[in-house]
């Protein structure tokens, strides 16, 4: 397929284009793109090769097999190393291919990829500090509606998971509740009044303020297109309005 042809999205043969400006998010995507694949790929991505070495069953050492006695399982497995390269190239734009073509393994360009992109440990640890700090400090304001703060919180939260597989955390629910804007207060009691939050989850959360956001909007209209009406004069000279 020409890749000036290839639109984003529309092929699930080949894998999600790059995104620099958006790399944890495609980062996400090509790996969950890659495990549907083959597993075996993923393997070899993030730890390194499959290597042509088999134990001799007398002395238990490892030995390198010579292309001509492999086996064609053997050839099977070690062509998932060609494989797992040509997966990262299909997906890379010739840009980010010349920053890697140098690499002789798909762990090398993968490496390459995420310090170019994600930054070396001490930059990865500067950004999950700044994300905590933004999740810490998450306030919802007076008028921001219910989808825009979650939309905010949820870029914090996947952020922080993105950069540190092993970030969890058991708290959104009651962070989300905490942040709200005071006017909330008699649905954030009634809520923790009526539910379990332990078991609460953010999407069922964002789900019960939603429909309550829409029964104050609601509430709050009823009656506004009265106070703004104003009697047609010429009625009123007719009688008709009084």
């Amino acid at each position: 397929m020409d890749s000036d042809k290839y639109l984003e999205g529309q092929s699930m043969q080949r894998p999600p284009l790059f995104e620099s400006d958006s790399f944890i998010y495609w980062k996400n995507r090509f790996e969950t793109y890659v495990k549907s694949k083959d597993l075996d790929l993923w393997h070899v991505i993030t730890n390194g090769d499959f290597q042509p070495i088999i134990q001799n069953p007398e002395t238990k050492l490892d030995e390198v097999v010579p292309f001509e006695k492999q086996t064609d399982d053997l050839k099977r497995r070690l062509a998932k190393n060609n494989e797992a390269k040509m997966v990262i190239y299909n997906a890379l734009p010739r840009k980010e291919y010349e920053r890697i073509f140098m690499c002789n393994t798909a762990k090398e360009i993968w490496k390459t990829l995420l310090i170019t992109h994600q930054g070396n440990s001490q930059v990865k640890d500067n950004k999950i500090d700044l994300l905590v700090q933004q999740y810490e400090q998450f306030v919802i304001s007076e008028d921001e509606s219910i989808d825009s703060a979650f939309a905010r919180f949820n870029t914090i939260i996947t952020s922080l998971k993105a950069l540190d597989e092993g970030y969890s955390s058991k708290n959104y629910v009651r962070k989300f509740l905490r942040a709200l804007h005071p006017k909330w207060r008699a649905k954030v009691t009634a809520i923790e009044e009526s539910k379990d939050l332990t078991s609460l989850s953010l999407d069922e959360l964002i789900g019960n303020l939603k429909v309550h956001e829409m029964i104050i909007k609601k509430d709050s209209g009823d009656g506004s297109c009265w106070k703004t009406f104003k009697p047609i004069p010429s009625l009123i000279t007719k009688g008709k309005l009084k």
